[in-house]
C-alpha cells in the first residue's frame, strides 16, 4: 500500500501519513516558517479552506502580500490548493488548506535570532492580542531549576501529550479551536 493510500485526515483536515512522527525541519521548512504572517496563514488554513482574498481580509493585509506568503507555504509543502469552488458572487475561487505537515516538525532553537527565529512567538502574540484576554482558557507560569537532561525530558513529555491531541484532533473538529504554545526559556540571572 502506498503512503498516499494510507494517508488519513490530519490534525488540521489535510492528509498525513498515519505513521508520521515529529522530525527536524529542513532549512527550506525553517525559512518558510520564519515570518509571523506565514505562521498565521498556516493556522487559519488549518481551521478551514480559505482563499487568498479571505486570508487578506481576515488578516488585514494586502492581497498581494498574502499571496506571496501563501506561495512560500505551498512551495514548502505546508499548504495545498483545495478544489476550485464558486464564491458568493458566483465567481470561481481557489482556496488553500493546510497539509498538516507543520504539526510534525521540530524547529531547532540553536541560532534563533530576533529576525525570523521568533516568528511563531510573534504570530502567537498577534493572535492572542486579537482574541483578547477573555480568550485565555488556561495559563501556567513557572520557574524551574533544570539540567540540560531535565529540559530534554520535560520537552519530550510535554510534546508527547501535545502530539497525542494533535493526532486525534480531527475527532474533535466540531468543538471550538484553541491555540497555544509551549515555550521554555533560560531566565536571565
Amino acid at each position: 500500500m502506498s503512503q498516499q493510500e494510507r494517508a488519513v485526515p490530519g490534525p488540521t483536515g489535510g492528509r498525513v501519513d498515519p505513521d508520521a512522527k515529529r522530525r527536524p525541519a529542513t532549512v527550506a521548512e525553517i525559512k518558510a516558517m520564519s515570518h509571523p504572517l506565514r505562521v498565521r496563514i498556516l493556522r487559519l488554513c488549518g481551521d478551514r479552506e480559505l482563499t487568498n482574498k479571505q486570508l487578506a481580509d481576515r488578516l488585514g493585509e494586502d492581497a498581494g502580500t498574502v499571496y506571496y506568503h501563501v506561495r512560500q507555504l505551498v512551495a514548502a509543502g505546508f499548504l495545498e490548493p483545495a478544489d476550485v469552488r464558486s464564491g458568493e458572487s458566483g465567481a470561481l475561487e481557489k482556496p488553500y488548506r493546510s497539509t498538516g505537515k507543520s504539526w510534525w516538525l521540530s524547529m531547532p532553537v540553536e541560532g534563533v535570532t530576533s529576525d525570523g527565529g521568533l516568528a511563531p512567538v510573534d504570530a502567537f502574540q498577534q493572535e492572542l492580542a486579537e482574541a483578547g484576554p477573555a480568550s485565555i482558557a488556561t495559563y501556567a507560569r513557572f520557574s524551574l531549576h533544570l539540567s540540560a537532561e531535565d529540559v530534554a525530558e520535560l520537552d519530550r513529555r510535554i510534546v508527547a501529550v501535545i502530539d497525542e491531541y494533535v493526532a486525534t484532533d480531527q475527532e474533535r473538529s466540531h468543538l471550538p479551536a484553541h491555540g497555544g504554545m509551549f515555550l521554555l526559556h533560560r531566565a536571565v540571572e
